[in-house]
């Protein structure tokens, strides 16, 4: 039952708290690592999670805002090892990484993640993956809102994980939140960003975390609640939520804005219900978008910009809460 409660997390736990707006999902990653997460004092910043993924998009008309579109990659993916072998990373309620392969649209499990979280009852909540493999997964305790939140460094090979420096509550940020790494506009690195879950008479913002310090910094307040996000190489972010009532039979991917938090762009994608879990990414142009909409297993919907359709490739027994996808993805 608590693994239901877990994405429903934010569906049930908003809609007792609050009438307001839905959101959603999640992000994806590359092959697995080379070396194994040192759990044994080494350096978990180390080169011991490498891995690479980008994305972009386009796709049909919302009311005020034009359909999404996708930023055409720039020359900052030449440090990117072989595009084309990366990988989508998953991770469900119950703690199993798994990998999504889109061209073959099939899982393989990488095993059962086992960190220490304080709460026993803890389960993950959403996940991202930077550009050399390592996956972050934030924690959520079914049961409250005001626990949880606990940011965790997982291998993409061998599901070893260690705990990071992350404080929760920071500037008065939701304990839970959805996540994903975006290409800087400037530069060659790239940027962890936080979409908070909106309790209570919050109103749901967008944030950054330096994965150094640790630090979260407000950026601005977002239209949707409950939002997944995922990034590309050319330095977009999108968010994926619910749309319409608190049952959100359909759902939309939003193109946000990095400096401000509000959605520049939206494409609909009508029949996709995110029900229990949700989380998406983006691959070779596509968005793939993992949702329970029945709470007993996850469908993958593959989205295409750039003509709009909206096709389902495969489906597992398994609640995918999370995904993560790198920066150095294939974008087409």
């Amino acid at each position: 039952m608590f693994a239901k409660l877990m994405r429903m997390r934010r569906r049930w736990l908003f809609a007792s708290l609050t009438l307001a707006v839905i959101a959603a999902a999640a992000c994806g990653s590359r092959t697995g690592l080379l070396v194994p997460l040192d759990l044994d004092g080494g350096d978990a910043s180390s080169d011991a999670f490498h891995r690479h993924d980008v994305f972009t998009l386009d796709a049909p008309d919302e009311d005020v805002l034009p359909p999404i579109d996708v930023t055409p990659p720039r020359d900052v993916l030449n440090d990117c090892p072989d595009a084309g072998s990366t990988l989508v990373y998953v991770i469900t309620n119950s703690g199993t990484l798994m990998s999504f392969y889109p061209p073959s649209a099939t899982f393989r499990s990488i095993g059962t993640i086992s960190c220490p979280t304080s709460g026993p009852t803890d389960q993950p909540f959403s996940m991202a993956v930077d550009r050399t493999g390592v996956a972050y997964i934030v924690f959520q305790n079914p049961g409250s809102t005001s626990l949880g939140g606990e940011l965790f460094r997982v291998s993409t090979l061998t599901a070893a994980c260690a705990p990071t420096g992350f404080v929760r509550g920071q500037s008065g940020f939701s304990n839970t939140f959805g996540m994903g790494f975006s290409h800087d506009t400037v530069g060659t690195g790239e940027t962890l960003y936080v979409a908070s879950d909106a309790l209570g008479s919050q109103t749901p913002r967008l944030a950054s975390i330096d994965t150094n310090t640790f630090k979260l910094t407000i950026i601005g307040d977002m239209a949707n609640n409950m939002a997944e996000l995922t990034g590309t190489g050319a330095g977009d972010l999108f968010a994926f939520y619910g749309i319409g009532s608190n049952t959100a039979t359909d759902s939309a991917i939003g193109q946000l804005d990095k400096t401000t938090g509000s959605t520049i762009a939206e494409s609909v994608l009508t029949g996709v219900t995110q029900g229990t879990g949700w989380a998406f990414a983006f691959w070779g142009g596509d968005f793939y978008t993992f949702t329970a909409p029945n709470g007993a297993g996850s469908i993958v919907t593959r989205f295409r910009p750039a003509d709009g359709s909206i096709v389902q490739v495969a489906s597992t027994s398994e609640v995918i809460v999370g995904a993560g996808v790198s920066t150095c993805a294939p974008q087409q």
